[in-house]
């Protein structure tokens, strides 16, 4: 997305500076007759510089500066309807209309794809960050009676939301856990899990994997998976390619297996990392198969600690 704005503000820039320096350059190469008021086709050309600084600036947070984003893309639709338009009526020839490809079309795909990636972002911010509900989320407890909030306060907390323990991935996740736990709390962080399912249930898989004495809060309600910003996954998300191949290889090859469905199968999994109820870093799965590298997201943690 940064290059893309940084390179539309280039071209803007360059193109309006052409304009105003030598504005009947295209007029000559589309064999059009010269504008009589050139200065108006100038203020077009300092208009089209003044957007490419602003696609510059955009550049830097694309997701911050989105609004720019949104009304470069609006000028860029408009120009070619205006240009079809001239075009009908016979004001311009065909030769004069390459200008919106360059100008417009071009960017039309980049533009929206960025505008779209930004609602969804600035849309995960709102539902994570709402400091009212992060707060009662940190208040959930775990079956030692412990909250979120009051375990970041002892030390480092990751958070790691289940989907349903019926699910390969679940299970493959708490394998992943139980293997590098060692290394995870080496650094000073607590694993805390978060499930739906039901406690027996819950409790019989993790004794597989030698859980059972992590901390975990039930959560059937899926309260504390909302207030973290965790959504029910689309159909691809769950049942793609990607989640079929993964489901084979964590499934049979890596002799997970499967269980019955034991909470909301459309619930998507995540993990944060969380001092002193502040969110550190975060993991949200872009679909079911998603394995995410746990010793990474405490890596901080584990650099700034004293060797043993």
């Amino acid at each position: 997305m940064k290059l893309v704005l940084a390179a539309a503000g280039f071209y803007n820039i360059v193109w309006g500076a052409v304009v105003i320096l030598a504005p009947n350059l295209f007029f000559d190469l589309a064999g059009m007759a010269r504008p009589n008021y050139p200065e108006l086709w100038q203020c077009i050309g300092m208009i089209v510089g003044v957007y490419g600084v602003g696609y510059w600036i955009a550049s830097g947070d694309p997701v911050r500066h989105w609004p720019i984003v949104l009304v470069g893309l609006m000028g860029k639709v408009m120009g070619p309807i205006g240009m079809a338009k001239s075009l009908w009526d016979g004001r311009f020839p065909l030769s004069f209309a390459w200008i919106n490809l360059t100008n417009d079309l071009i960017w039309w795909a980049p533009f929206t794809m960025i505008l779209i990636y930004a609602a969804k972002e600035n849309g995960e911010k709102k539902r994570v960050f709402s400091p009212d509900i992060q707060d009662w989320a940190m208040r959930a407890k775990s079956q030692f009676g412990i909250s979120i909030i009051e375990h970041s306060k002892l030390r480092p907390v990751l958070l790691v939301f289940l989907r349903h323990v019926g699910c390969t991935f679940c299970r493959e996740a708490l394998a992943d856990l139980s293997a590098h736990r060692a290394q995870i709390e080496k650094s000073g962080t607590q694993i805390v899990l978060v499930h739906m399912g039901r406690e027996d249930t819950s409790e019989s898989v993790l004794a597989k994997y030698k859980l059972t004495d992590v901390p975990r809060i039930w959560d059937p309600k899926l309260s504390v998976y909302r207030a973290f910003g965790l959504e029910k996954g689309a159909l691809a998300q769950l049942f793609g390619p990607k989640v079929w191949i993964r489901g084979f290889q964590a499934g049979l090859l890596g002799k997970h297996g499967m269980g019955g469905s034991d909470g909301d199968v459309a619930q998507m999994p995540g993990v944060f990392l969380v001092f002193h109820g502040e969110i550190l870093k975060s993991y949200r799965h872009q679909s079911a198969a998603d394995r995410p590298d746990y010793v990474a997201l405490v890596s901080e943690i584990i650099d700034t600690q004293p060797l043993s």
